[in-house]
């Protein structure tokens, strides 16, 4: 989706409001495709006394795997982003505002793609207090016990065959 931005530059307190669906379905990330339902971006360009504010909510339902304990959950992210546009850049380049093309459009699929990719988190956990996987017999810690049998350290096992018969008594 293009938005032609010259007329609203020409229009002091002017507002361009847009909303747009993005299907990232065929998007990997992680190794996994989390993108089951489009992504729903609103907002709008303000000319703010000739500069040009763009504002945006980016939000959808993710379907995405615990790196915990590897089961399935699905949980909403939503992105609130703002940058200033400017038909030509100063110094060149500029992490804080995003140049428009030559001729006064934005390519707003493009722009709204990364800045939700950017705002991605990097380690998915289907709650606070997963308890993960045993790494010995891959018991899931949240539902079951682990099924590991203890290993007794050699340096200690003389100190274990004492503890035996008092462990049999009970």
């Amino acid at each position: 989706m293009k938005l032609d931005l010259k007329p609203l530059a020409q229009q002091p307190g002017g507002v361009l409001p847009f909303a747009l669906q993005m299907d990232l379905s065929d998007v990997e990330w992680s190794g996994t495709k989390p993108f089951a339902q489009p992504v729903h971006v609103e907002g709008q360009v303000r000319n703010r006394a000739g500069a040009l504010e763009l504002k945006a909510r980016l939000d959808t339902v993710l379907s995405l795997i615990c790196d915990r304990c590897a089961k399935p959950f699905q949980r909403e992210k939503a992105v609130e982003y703002e940058t200033l546009l400017a038909f030509e850049l100063a110094n060149g380049e500029s992490d804080d505002i995003v140049e428009l093309s030559q001729d006064g459009e934005l390519e707003l699929d493009e722009l709204m793609l990364e800045v939700f990719l950017l705002e991605m988190d990097t380690k998915n956990l289907c709650s606070q207090d997963c308890k993960g996987l045993c790494p010995g017999c891959g018991a899931d810690l949240n539902t079951e016990q682990c099924r590991c049998k203890r290993e007794i350290d050699p340096r200690w096992a003389k100190l274990a065959q004492l503890l035996e018969p008092e462990e049999r008594e009970e």
